[in-house]
């Protein structure tokens, strides 16, 4: 699915389903709710920290997968809501990322293969 298909049907199911859009604010607060629960399943899969209760690590992945979802439809929402591309967004971000970045990371001997 292309980023603009993905607006369109984020944008049909809210006004199928969800009757209008929650305010920029409401969303943003959710956009926060929903990476925290993302995080909350990173920290535990990959962090020092455990569940309180035992799960799967194939329950992980689906949490995972669903939280990483549930961000993206989110920051979707808020897109949608501003009027905002993101097939234009990402490539104009990649564009500054290329042209700011270009050697930093190729000089960073923190990232070399030595360090592995």
């Amino acid at each position: 699915m292309e980023l603009i298909q993905l607006q369109n049907v984020v944008d049909t199911w809210i006004k199928t389903y969800g009757i209008r859009y929650f305010s920029e604010l409401t969303n943003m607060c959710i956009l926060m709710e929903e990476v925290g629960e993302l995080s909350r399943y990173i920290a535990r899969k990959y962090g020092e920290q455990s569940f309180k209760n035992d799960i799967s690590n194939d329950e992980v992945d689906q949490g995972i997968e669903d939280e990483m979802a549930d961000v993206l439809w989110v920051l979707t929402c808020l897109a949608n809501q501003m009027d905002i591309d993101l097939t234009e967004a990402i490539k104009r971000n990649i564009a500054k990322k290329t042209n700011r970045d270009f050697k930093r990371h190729l000089s960073n001997k923190k990232l070399s293969s030595e360090n592995e």
